[in-house]
């Protein structure tokens, strides 16, 4: 029986090791929290920090291993590929998973191959930001360079709150580096985000869908994506042909990316990210109820060296989304309350909380109660639900 590693079993993570087991593949765990949930689901748990390369080398070593994958997973994505490039098993090389996995990193590859980019500095200390960004123009994001979920990321409007940002951002990075950059004013209303997954070298599944926030929340943390993306049939294919090119130059050969990009003002093109993994909050979920392509069994054959993939699938006429339930406080969960109508386009609906627990204001993807996945008529009513949550949905928390 073929061994596969996993890089994380939190509950986002579960459908991976899931799909390995229904696969026929022995799955070994690794996670440094003893009471993760994906434990349950693995053949063999080691209670092992997926961002120590070390030691999972040693276990993928011990275990004699086919293949690895993490899967959603930022911080774990580098050490997989370190992994499998120390083994010679299915990878990218661990330089390009580095260069896309750390904002610093990829925003000097932007720079250097003439990609758009937003002015920036990178700062490992306090001290030498406030004189370095008297030529920066504000608003400003500040953000780890390192950090997932969007934790740590803050807009800032003047010098005032430089501090409190960069403090919240050093305390989220790994490598206790903070990236500074002058914010983008977008042409359009969603940011675009979404999966595509490359084999063989090249783009062959765009997953592009609109990214949603809750401005009354947390305007920097996604709460939800829709489908089908507002963008033009033109500007789809600039982002083809851009993305297609960073495959190109960093040699990427396979394997599921996660997408933010953005038109400015003058209609520019901006990769903000280009995550070495699938998204996070079920997105590969929402793009197989869209697609019919199984994402998630495509990251996890290609780990195992089997590039035989179907990854075509004809557009689907209906209007799809997926929401992160959360919360703007801190408390006890008492209830979730739907509103009738819409209680009636959900089509699943994934919990992480239940009543009586502990939940937290919603400032990462990792404080999310919730996802639920709704189908729609029209694309104004799919909108007008995603971009009005405070109608349909309370949260009762004490």
């Amino acid at each position: 029986m073929k061994k596969i590693l996993l890089l994380g079993g939190s509950t986002q993570q579960i459908p991976a090791i899931e799909y390995a087991n229904k696969a026929g593949y022995y799955t070994v765990l690794c996670d440094y929290l003893p009471d993760n949930p994906g434990q349950k689901y693995a053949n063999k748990f080691y209670c092992v920090s997926t961002t120590d390369k070390e030691a999972v080398l040693e276990v993928a070593e011990k275990e004699k291993i086919d293949g690895i994958v993490a899967y959603a997973s930022d911080p774990a994505a580098p050490t997989a590929a370190y992994v499998a490039e120390k083994l010679g098993l299915p990878s990218n090389s661990y330089k390009a998973v580095e260069t896309l996995g750390f904002k610093d990193k990829f925003r000097e590859f932007l720079k250097e191959n003439r990609f758009n980019y937003p002015k920036m500095e990178v700062f490992e200390d306090f001290n030498d930001v406030k004189k370095t960004v008297e030529n920066f123009k504000f608003p400003l994001m500040v953000k780890p360079v390192d950090s997932s979920g969007s934790k740590g990321v803050n807009k800032i409007e003047s010098s005032n709150d430089l501090e409190t940002a960069f403090k919240s951002a050093l305390e989220q990075s790994r490598n206790k580096k903070v990236i500074i950059e002058e914010y983008i004013v977008k042409d359009h209303k969603y940011l675009i985000g979404g999966d595509c997954f490359v084999l063989n070298g090249k783009v062959e599944f765009w997953g592009l869908l609109n990214c949603h926030r809750n401005m009354n929340v947390n305007p920097l943390v996604p709460v939800g994506k829709s489908y089908p993306v507002e963008i033009s049939e033109d500007r789809f294919l600039l982002i083809k042909k851009e993305i297609q090119r960073i495959v190109d130059l960093l040699d990427i050969k396979f394997g599921g990316f996660n997408l933010e990009i953005m038109f400015d003002k003058k209609g520019d093109l901006y990769i903000i990210e280009m995550g070495p993994r699938n998204g996070g909050n079920m997105i590969p979920d929402l793009l197989n109820m869209i697609t019919g392509v199984d994402l998630i069994a495509a990251t996890v054959e290609a780990a195992m060296g089997n590039f035989d993939i179907d990854l075509s699938y004809s557009a689907n006429e209906a209007y799809f989304s997926s929401f992160n339930i959360h919360t703007g406080k801190n408390g006890i969960l008492k209830d979730i309350i739907f509103d009738e109508k819409i209680e009636k386009k959900i089509i699943k609906k994934v919990m992480y909380k239940k009543q009586g627990d502990t939940v937290q204001y919603f400032d990462g993807a990792n404080k999310a109660l919730g996802i639920v996945f709704f189908k729609f008529d029209s694309m104004e009513e799919m909108l007008n639900t995603m971009d009005n949550s405070d109608k349909w949905i309370k949260i009762v928390v004490e």
